[in-house]
């Protein structure tokens, strides 16, 4: 089956029309129609090549929202009609120790990515920058009722990405979360950690960005630009998620953890991040790194999302927009996230 989709041919070029060939659904498949696309900026680092694993032609998109249009014979877990979303995982092995448990993400064969990827029957995956799209239904994950598709897509990665180790070490009530960056990420940890009933702080360089981290439910905003603004809190944060993806003094921060705290990675910087080891041993200090989530999670996630009215704070763009947007979103330039209306192919 051939569908509508956009494309990047080869290293340097920029995204373009192209037609994907999508397979019929088997058995326990379902096609789906796509109506959104979140933009993840992991989509340009791939499709770019900057991690030198792109296999062109690519076509990017892993937060992806549509109707089922169609379902194999064997498919009883959604039906025709379904509002669902696929995030970055697309397949996996489905009997290692990890994918029993839910943690498809670790699957020790390695997942299948929505987008330049193969799936366990050796196809290539090509992304959500599409029409249509066929996944196993496994993969597909109900979207609640009464949700905003277009503002539940970025949820799919960006959500599921801090909701898990927020969750996992135990975000709520009586705890101090701080985070670390204000974007795609960092907008929405501050969201759910604020809905889980942490005491919530944006620790942000950039005066201009107060307003808005209170405005996202900041309990409290810190310059980290001022040392006596960092100093005031000294030793006080159970948690910090860092959710930069550059380069980064990462050992600024660790001094604000209390002891027994924990700095948790979700941004993925591309270049190895000095750590002065003592700033760990003073009060038994903990660094932890944390991959998107399951399929279970995800789906629990949404739930959550749905029940405290959050969504991604998003500027919604048509296709043929989608370089403009990957420009800007290099430049920083977006509040927080690009979602394309694929209604425009």
């Amino acid at each position: 089956m051939q569908v509508k989709a956009y494309a990047i041919q080869a290293e340097g070029q920029k995204l373009e029309p192209f037609t994907v060939e999508r397979k019929e659904p088997g058995s326990e498949d379902v096609l789906i129609e796509l109506m959104y696309c979140g933009i993840c900026h992991s989509d340009l680092i791939i499709a770019n090549n900057e991690s030198g694993a792109a296999m062109y032609p690519v076509v990017p998109g892993h937060e992806m929202v549509g109707r089922v249009a169609e379902v194999g014979a064997d498919v009883d877990l959604v039906k025709v009609g379904d509002l669902v979303g696929v995030g970055c995982i697309a397949d996996s092995c489905r009997s290692c120790s990890p994918c029993e448990a839910g943690d498809e993400q670790y699957c020790e064969s390695g997942f299948s990515l929505s987008f330049n990827a193969f799936d366990t029957s050796g196809e290539k995956t090509f992304g959500g920058y599409s029409s249509h799209y066929t996944v196993n239904q496994r993969y597909a994950v109900k979207i609640p009722d009464g949700m905003d598709p277009a503002a539940a897509a970025p949820l799919l990665c960006g959500g599921i990405t801090v909701y898990t180790p927020l969750k996992r070490y135990g975000a709520g009530p009586g705890k101090k979360v701080g985070v670390l960056g204000l974007g795609g990420l960092g907008h929405l940890a501050i969201k759910i950690s604020s809905a889980m009933g942490a005491h919530t702080v944006m620790l942000t360089s950039s005066p201009n960005k107060v307003a808005d981290a209170q405005k996202l439910g900041a309990d409290e905003v810190v310059l980290t630009s001022q040392e006596d603004d960092l100093k005031a809190h000294a030793g006080s944060f159970d948690m910090i998620i860092n959710t930069i993806s550059g380069e980064h003094d990462a050992n600024s921060y660790l001094p604000l953890l209390a002891r027994g705290g924990n700095m948790c990675f979700v941004g993925a910087p591309q270049t190895p991040l000095p750590i002065m080891i003592s700033n760990l041993l003073m009060g038994d200090k903990l660094m932890s790194g944390s991959l998107i989530g399951g399929i279970p999670s995800t789906a629990e996630m949404l739930e959550f999302c749905a029940e405290h009215n959050i969504t991604a704070d998003i500027e919604m763009i048509n296709m043929d927009e989608v370089n403009e947007a990957w420009d800007r979103i290099e430049k920083n330039d977006v509040k927080y996230r690009f979602v394309i209306d694929l209604a425009s192919l």
